[in-house]
Order: C-alpha cells, then sequence, then structure tokens
C-alpha cells in the first residue's frame, strides 16, 4: 500500500468511533478465514497459517476488549463463543480443517450481522435525538 493510502487508512482508524472499528474488525476476521479457506485448497500452507492466525489475533482483540462489568451475561456469552472460536482456528491450521473454518466463519458472519444492526439502531436513535 502507498504511504498516502496507508496513512489515510491509519487516520480513519484513529478517527472512527468504536462501533465503526467493531465492524470493521468483524469484517476483517471474515475474509481472513476465506483467505485460509482459500489457502487450504491450494495446499499453501504458510499462507493457511498467516491469515488464521490474523483471525485469531482479532478475535483476540475483540476478546479482550470486553466489559463485563457493563455487558454482564452477554460479555460472558461473547467471550465463550470466542474461546470456541480460538479452538476452531486451532482445528483448522493443525488439521487443515475447511469444516473448522466454515464454522467460524458462519459465527463470524452472524456476529457481525447483530452488530450491525445494533450499531444501526445507535445511530437511528441518535438522529432521532433519544
Amino acid at each position: 500500500m502507498n504511504t498516502k493510502a496507508q496513512q489515510y487508512k491509519e487516520m480513519f482508524i484513529k478517527t472512527a468511533p468504536a462501533e465503526k472499528i467493531l465492524i470493521m474488525l468483524y469484517e476483517a476476521a471474515i475474509q481472513n478465514v476465506k483467505k485460509a479457506s482459500v489457502c487450504i485448497d491450494k495446499h499453501d500452507i504458510v499462507g493457511k497459517s498467516k491469515y488464521i492466525i490474523k483471525t485469531h489475533d482479532i478475535i483476540n482483540e475483540l476478546s479482550s476488549s470486553l466489559n463485563f462489568e457493563i455487558g454482564g451475561k452477554i460479555a460472558r456469552d461473547l467471550e465463550r463463543l470466542y474461546n470456541f472460536i480460538i479452538e476452531q482456528l486451532l482445528k483448522a491450521n493443525v488439521e487443515n480443517s475447511k469444516e473448522a473454518l466454515t464454522s467460524v466463519g458462519n459465527i463470524l458472519a452472524n456476529l457481525l450481522g447483530a452488530w450491525q444492526q445494533a450499531v444501526t439502531h445507535l445511530e437511528k436513535g441518535k438522529n432521532n435525538g433519544t
């Protein structure tokens, strides 16, 4: 990526609201899972591991950002789900399991959809003054 594009991306991330960053993290994780799956098809072990590690790092970041005081049961449920995702990523990496990646991709897509709805609802509330 050229320098100006990289600078723009960094500035966008630094100034983006937390909910937008959350959406971006889920989208990146889903893309990495898809890329890892393609690498399995191509017998590209290095690429597969690279994309699984990137996904793992994103999930760790999401997990470490959970606020159990505010989130309560939802935060605990998300933590369990993130732990399951990490287990599936390890399985995918060790066993070249596309099934495990598919499971992770489906979970992440469902979570992304739920967060997108929540953000949309939040933005509508802000726009309506509520």
